[in-house]
């Protein structure tokens, strides 16, 4: 068998499994969006009047700022603490190995699993860790029921988020640091340069790669989360920590807007190509 007909065959189930699962399924969201289907009732084609209505939906709207402030405040918290405690890290790399793994094994929990956690963190009252914490440093007067209002539940949202996000920016910005040749580093050290300067001037501006990939990621993940906000606040207080991903959910699964939640679902697609397509071009740029 000529060597093209070998990799034509082996390639067709995987193509054909991905157009099932995944090609199939995205046209079929663009053409429902143009139908009114409520429930079991009769579709209806209204073109693109489920797009114009959720841009005048101030509901809508509320969830884009939610999703922008959700995005930008997991990305930006987890990549600084992830690249920051590379850069510690990597002064005894050997000594940290053990604490490099604890902080990536939060990547590998579940956003459920973690979600039950922070509930755990967040709970009202004294039972509540954090609350408990407080109290026990005399500062009682700070604790609040911190998923339950509106100012402070999508703030936790985020830090919990981050906690889940911190492995991933860790591990590549320490395996980037690592590519630094070691003589670039004793020079810097023989010339009297500080540990301070050595991490500005040195190991963040030769690390930036493997922080590019972590804030790529990290955005993609954010915009897309659902799982820790159904666990922790199931889009509440009063819808202020709804993004788009959990909007579409809610109006496709719980009010079966099937036609209205898949042009949000649409939304938040052409939301995540504007990230990454710029984000992968320069990737591909790059590596010629």
């Amino acid at each position: 068998m000529p060597q093209s007909m070998a990799a034509f065959a082996l390639l067709t189930p995987v193509v054909i499994f991905f157009g099932l699962s995944v090609i199939y399924p995205l046209f079929e969201t663009i053409r429902i969006s143009f139908w009114q289907i409520r429930g079991l009732g009769k579709p209806t084609f209204i073109g693109i009047a489920n797009y114009q209505r959720l841009f005048t939906d101030p509901t809508f709207l509320g969830t884009l700022w939610t999703t922008l402030i959700f995005t930008i405040g997991v990305t930006v918290i987890s990549v600084a603490i992830g690249w920051f405690l590379a850069m510690l890290c990597s002064f005894a790399p050997k000594q940290t190995s053990i604490f490099r793994l604890m902080i990536f094994a939060t990547f590998g929990i579940s956003e459920a699993v973690a979600g039950y956690i922070w509930i755990g963190i967040f709970r009202p009252g004294e039972s509540g860790l954090l609350n408990g914490v407080l109290i026990a440093l005399g500062l009682g007067d700070w604790s609040q029921a911190w998923l339950g209002s509106a100012h402070s539940a999508l703030m936790a949202l985020i830090v919990a988020a981050s906690w889940s996000s911190v492995g991933l920016p860790l591990l590549l910005s320490f395996a980037a640091v690592q590519t630094i040749p070691r003589t670039v580093l004793e020079a810097a050290q023989m010339d009297g340069a500080k540990p301070l300067a050595v991490v500005w001037y040195i190991m963040m501006p030769l690390s930036t790669a493997g922080a590019r990939v972590a804030i790529f990621i990290n955005l993609l993940s954010a915009l897309r989360a659902f799982d820790i906000i159904f666990v922790l606040t199931n889009g509440g207080p009063a819808r202020a920590t709804e993004t788009v991903g959990f909007f579409m959910y809610r109006e496709s699964m719980t009010q079966f807007n099937l036609g209205y939640g898949a042009a949000a679902t649409i939304v938040l697609l052409v939301a995540v190509l504007v990230v990454a397509i710029p984000a992968i071009a320069q990737r591909t740029k790059g590596a010629h």
